[in-house]
């Protein structure tokens, strides 16, 4: 096909159009090399706001509006809870859209639809729709510069839901305040965990991240809080206060029998038994505010049980291979890698542990590194294939390790983890990136861990 993308200027800022032939069909790979020549949102002084995604609602007959949503911030476990809210809203008999970010393989993984994620003739059609918007305002000189990808894929998401789904659980991209989600008009919030990440653009101060994730509140509508730091519990509050929102707080229930599993866990609340699938005993804190919600929203017990039994969230403690284990984990910041480290300590003892690890420039290395780097028998550090990349020898400079190498690629990494002995567990970490690529490599491959 015809190459169809070009950069240029105008007022100074990049623009993208298209050049193939009017009424040509776009393909599934061409609609994906256009979002990623939108480039990477994550750029110290890039403009944030909602006025191109209003104007892009507003010429796409605002698919935000009348539906119900569900919008799930926080730092850490926002993924998981969003996966168990709703599966337990499907298994209620509801269509349920799930928006989350990032993919792991592909970006049709953020759009799915009762547990699928859209098609690639899906997406490219919800693309297309979005796109011929966009160009229609830029024609018109309504907005000076095409949408965002994260802001395109959005938009993508609500015009899906809108034709398809009766509610759909929207996940916060970064921060909350000026994230692109935050146009929907939400029937219920949810704040998982605060912590530090992408100082750069939500502040260096847990009170200024927990400021702009509360920006997700609105007037009157009810929060579900899970535990939090005070300082970032108070800010949050202060706002919820101030809309007066109803506050669920996760902290002010009971949980008893907890039983927690390689593989899983089982607590009793409210004298109900529930068993969640999801590897870690962090994520019962994440079930906690997941049961929260779907009671909020009139979902009965049953079916909450069934949603948390079944959910799958890949990337997560997620074992994709025996004898070794691998397990693919995304632990890309300090209380990520809390988790992890929690979960080694646990349920690792006396075995071999490997991680492999990559990370991005802009995290924080050194605060990662000490709580998982001496969990390790063996470290193989590696670079994911994206920009941001940090070399694994710049790694191995700023951390250290007794027993250490590294590896080119992810494939490469691979092959070198695969002569680990087979009573070992191998940790795929660090970066989201490097997880989608190992587990791309492993698809295909999994087995059960039952």
């Amino acid at each position: 096909m015809e190459v169809w993308l070009r950069r240029a200027l105008r007022a100074g800022k990049n623009l993208l159009w298209r050049l193939q032939p009017e009424g040509a069909s776009v393909s599934y790979p061409d609609s994906v090399r256009y979002l990623y020549a939108l480039g990477n949102e994550l750029k110290v002084g890039a403009k944030f706001g909602l006025e191109t995604m209003r104007r892009l609602l507003e010429e796409l007959g605002h698919p935000e509006q009348g539906r119900r949503f569900v919008h799930v911030a926080g730092t850490n476990g926002k993924g998981s809870t969003c996966a168990m809210i709703a599966n337990a809203l499907r298994h209620a008999g509801l269509a349920t859209g799930l928006y989350t970010s990032p993919h792991l393989i592909e970006p049709t993984e953020r759009i799915q639809i009762n547990g699928v994620p859209l098609s690639e003739r899906e997406f490219v059609q919800a693309f297309e729709r979005v796109h011929a918007a966009a160009e229609k305002l830029l024609r018109e000189e309504r907005l000076d510069a095409h949408p965002s990808y994260f802001e395109t894929v959005t938009a993508m998401a609500l015009l899906t839901f809108r034709d398809s789904c009766d509610i759909s659980v929207m996940e916060v991209g970064l921060g909350g305040r000026l994230d692109a989600t935050n146009v929907i008009a939400p029937e219920l919030t949810v704040i998982t965990p605060v912590a530090y990440d992408h100082e750069a653009f939500l502040g260096n101060t847990i009170e200024s991240i927990a400021a702009e994730k509360a920006g997700i509140l609105k007037p009157g509508v009810p929060l579900i809080l899970s535990k939090q730091e005070p300082a970032a519990e108070e800010v949050i509050l202060r706002r919820a206060h101030e809309l007066e929102c109803e506050v669920n707080r996760t902290v002010d229930l009971d949980v008893s029998d907890v039983q927690v599993k390689a593989v899983g866990s089982k607590f009793t609340m409210g004298g109900v038994e529930f068993e969640c699938s999801l590897p870690g005993r962090h994520q019962i804190e994440n079930a906690k505010a997941a049961i929260l919600a779907c009671e909020k929203l009139g979902i009965a017990t049953s079916m909450i049980q069934a949603g948390l039994r079944d959910v799958r969230w890949p990337g997560r403690l997620e074992f994709v291979s025996r004898n070794p284990d691998f397990v693919l984990d995304g632990a890309h910041n300090p209380a990520g890698a809390a988790a992890l480290a929690a979960y080694i300590g646990e349920f690792c003892i006396g075995r071999p542990v490997w991680i492999v690890y990559g990370a991005m420039r802009d995290k924080a290395i050194e605060e990662v590194t000490e709580r998982l780097f001496p969990l390790a028998n063996r470290l193989i550090v590696t670079a994911p294939d994206f920009p941001r990349t940090l070399r694994p020898e710049a790694i191995l400079r700023v951390t250290g390790h007794p027993c250490a190498a590294t590896a080119k690629t992810v494939a490469d990494a691979v092959e070198i983890a695969r002569t680990a002995p087979k009573e070992a567990i191998v940790f795929f970490t660090g970066s989201l990136f490097l997880v989608g690529e190992a587990r791309k490599l492993f698809k295909g491959k999994q087995q059960s861990v039952s």
